[in-house]
């Protein structure tokens, strides 16, 4: 897959609340039990418990956000000593959770550096362009909005699962989905691997076209991915909600006149 990092799309004013959300995203990473253990090759059983009660706590999941009710039991973040050895201790949960709420957390956690840094990097290279043209009180709630819908419609998928599903990689998709609607012909600067990561200026359809059809092979299992548990579906949805919603903004491109010489 090409790595984007500059659209040669230029924008008419600093975009604010697009450096604000990538800020936040770092800031509560930071603040996360996440940061603690990424780099480690393995982390203690205490701190892996640890990170296991806090994303069923602020994280959406599946289960809960479609039925709108929320788990009876929940880690707690302790070590116990059960009959198969040690492991974290499920109890009834001590706190209320709204589900739909966990949906608005749940973008701004993510599982590790990498994770955060890939979300992030699309989001600075497409979201200025997107926060130009929507305003800045209109990106952040088309933001959302994605988000959100990503968010559903994987859960809707997967209305069983009670695995917590984080990341701002829904609403980021749904960047995508309407950068692409509304500037196709633009080129991005972009490392491709060939060898080594060779930059080359491609056009964004080609780029994002890439990067979708990834994501939907594998949201259908035509491949497996390597990087493990990822909710490639909600990448699908939240792309395709972009890029629903950015179509009708659609300015008509300006007519091309001929000067005659007399």
């Amino acid at each position: 897959m090409v790595i984007p990092v500059h659209d040669v799309n230029p924008v008419r004013r600093t975009p604010w609340v697009t450096y604000l959300l990538i800020f936040l995203n770092f800031v509560v990473f930071l603040l996360t039990p996440a940061a603690q253990t990424a780099g480690v090759v393995e982390p203690t059983l205490a701190q892996v418990c640890e990170q296991e009660a806090f994303y069923y706590r602020y994280a959406a999941v599946p289960t809960e956000i479609i039925h709108n009710e929320p788990l009876a039991v929940a880690p707690t973040g302790e070590v116990g000593q059960g009959q198969a050895g040690p492991g974290c201790i499920v109890e009834p949960r001590p706190y209320e959770k709204i589900p739909a709420l966990t949906v608005l957390f749940s973008m701004f956690l993510h599982g590790g550096w990498l994770h955060l840094l890939g979300n992030m990097l699309f989001l600075w290279v497409f979201g200025n362009n997107l926060e130009d043209r929507f305003g800045r009180l209109g990106f952040p709630l088309f933001y959302l909005f994605c988000g959100y819908v990503a968010a559903y419609g994987f859960a809707l998928f997967n209305a069983d699962s009670a695995t917590p599903v984080i990341g701002a990689s829904g609403a980021v998709a749904g960047v995508l989905g309407a950068y692409l609607a509304l500037w196709p012909r633009v080129r991005v600067w972009s490392l491709v691997p060939i060898l080594f990561f060779i930059p080359l200026r491609l056009p964004v359809w080609l780029v994002l076209g890439m990067w979708f059809a990834i994501q939907w092979v594998y949201s259908v299992g035509i491949a497996v991915s390597d990087a493990g548990a990822v909710a490639y579906l909600a990448h699908v949805v939240g792309f395709i909600a972009g890029l629903l919603v950015a179509l009708p903004l659609r300015r008509p491109s300006q007519p091309r006149y001929e000067v005659r010489r007399p």
